[in-house]
């Protein structure tokens, strides 16, 4: 069993430099211009992995044989393959988060592909529509194995984007660990029925508050996912100018400032900094959500200023994400809330035992083969507007497979016409999503709160 430290995960970053921890494994991805491209290997063990200061901790879960789940780079509009090999005792499969994919290649055990038991594989390919960060989980006892580390970023890149001189990717995820570093359970029930179970250990590339160089006076695009079950974050940058370029793999309309910007689980943004001049002066990316902000990483200023602006930065190129038709869209209503339902417990790919959320009062009936009917059937090719509806007194962040949406209203906000898979609704509040019904198949719809995914607030769209 491989063991990691803390100066290999380093050395290992160093080496790969601020791309991303594992970056180097995924050269196997040049030359994915071709038909048919060599498929990149991510395959699932269970390794010992430094979390703290303490004894190394057991049966944390990863892609590969040590350290974090590689940063798998893709580019925009060209094919790309990987073979997910189950090397642990429990089923898996891998969703590609936030990706719109073919049906047939989102990984959702029972409504879309089997699940794959340990020593089979599953081929995945597809041709990523759409530049931007994203990540890639397992749908299969979804709690576990994201909460013991399977849990990868995405980068989709694109030639056209403007030209920055460093990059930073960072992975944002709890663990739950105990006083002497080994997993304690994932999840409270009386946590599950409220916000949701927090992590005991906080970390950035598996790491705590690491530090990473990046060129004084230059221009550094960071890319952040959130792949944590349960934390929300408030995004706070301090030490240097930074703006948000882009939010879960789309451009904004408009740039701005990241003050307390609040994301949830599945989210990923993407920052414009602009280093300080000096060498030596820190930069820090923070989370200031509750009574404790805490520091997620910093970067360090190197060499002699490049003194870039801002201002040079160019816009990112617009996805290619079909415009609703607002005025012939048919509206579909969505109430999220709470439940006192009982339902069967039982499931290959894992159920907690509790039903405590529902959408349009179902509570989802668990990974079984004949799961509830859709939420609605969509006409391929139509538009479409949710009308969704937080009755509950927490925020869901609400992530959508398949498609992305637009960002038309809020009832308690001023929003911009952002274009997601992944919107963190606030209690009390009254949204509309506006869609086009672009891509066939069963697509699920859920909260990205785990436990609240897991316990009810979770159906699909059929678009036919």
């Amino acid at each position: 069993m491989t063991v990691l430290t803390r100066r290999n995960l380093l050395r290992a970053t160093a080496a790969t430099g601020l791309a991303g921890i594992g970056a180097s494994i995924v050269g196997k991805l040049s030359g994915f211009a071709a038909a048919k491209p060599e498929p990149l290997i991510l395959k699932t063990a269970s390794i010992e992995a430094k979390l703290t200061d303490g004894a190394p901790t057991k049966n944390v879960l990863t892609y590969g044989e040590a350290g974090p789940p590689p940063v798998v780079r893709m580019k925009k509009g060209e094919p790309f393959a990987a073979r997910l090999v189950n090397g642990i005792d429990d089923p898996t499969t891998i969703h590609w988060h936030g990706v719109r994919v073919p049906n047939k290649m989102d990984g959702v055990p029972f409504l879309i592909q089997p699940h794959v038991y340990q020593g089979d594989h599953f081929d995945y390919a597809f041709t990523p529509p759409d530049a931007g960060t994203f990540w890639y989980h397992p749908h299969c006892d979804t709690l576990i194995q994201t909460g013991h580390g399977l849990t990868g970023v995405i980068v989709v890149e694109n030639p056209n984007d403007p030209k920055f001189d460093s990059e930073m990717v960072i992975n944002l995820r709890d663990w739950r660990l105990g006083d002497d570093g080994q997993f304690i359970e994932q999840f409270r029930p009386r946590d599950a029925a409220r916000s949701g179970t927090f992590g005991t250990v906080r970390t950035a590339n598996w790491l705590n508050q690491p530090q990473y160089d990046a060129p004084a006076g230059g221009l550094v695009r960071l890319r952040a996912a959130i792949t944590d079950v349960t934390r929300i974050y408030a995004f706070r940058v301090e030490g240097a100018e930074a703006v948000v370029i882009a939010l879960d793999g789309n451009p904004v309309p408009q740039r701005f400032t990241p003050d307390a910007l609040q994301l949830g689980p599945g989210q990923r943004l993407e920052l414009a900094i602009r280093m300080p001049d000096e060498e030596g002066a820190i930069v820090s990316l923070r989370d200031v959500r509750g009574t404790k902000p805490k520091i997620l990483a910093t970067l360090r200023a190197v060499g002699k200023s490049l003194k870039r602006d801002m201002r040079d930065l160019g816009p990112l190129e617009v996805n290619p994400v079909a415009e609703v038709d607002v005025a012939d869209a048919k509206h579909i209503s969505l109430a999220l809330s709470a439940t006192a339902e009982n339902l069967p417990s039982d499931g290959i790919c894992g159920s907690l035992g509790y039903s405590f959320w529902a959408i349009n009062k179902v509570p989802w009936s668990g990974d079984t083969p004949d799961p509830t009917a859709p939420l609605a059937e969509l006409k391929l090719g139509k538009s479409y507007v949710i009308d969704m509806e937080n009755l509950t007194p927490h925020l869901h962040p609400i992530h959508l497979h398949g498609m992305s949406f637009k960002v038309l209203s809020s009832s308690t906000r001023q929003v911009q016409p952002f274009v997601s898979d992944t919107y963190l609704i606030q209690p009390n509040e009254k949204v509309q999503l506006g869609l086009v019904a672009d891509n066939p198949g069963d697509w699920l719809l859920h909260c990205h709160i785990i436990e609240h995914q897991k316990t009810g607030m979770t159906s699909y769209f059929r678009v036919v």
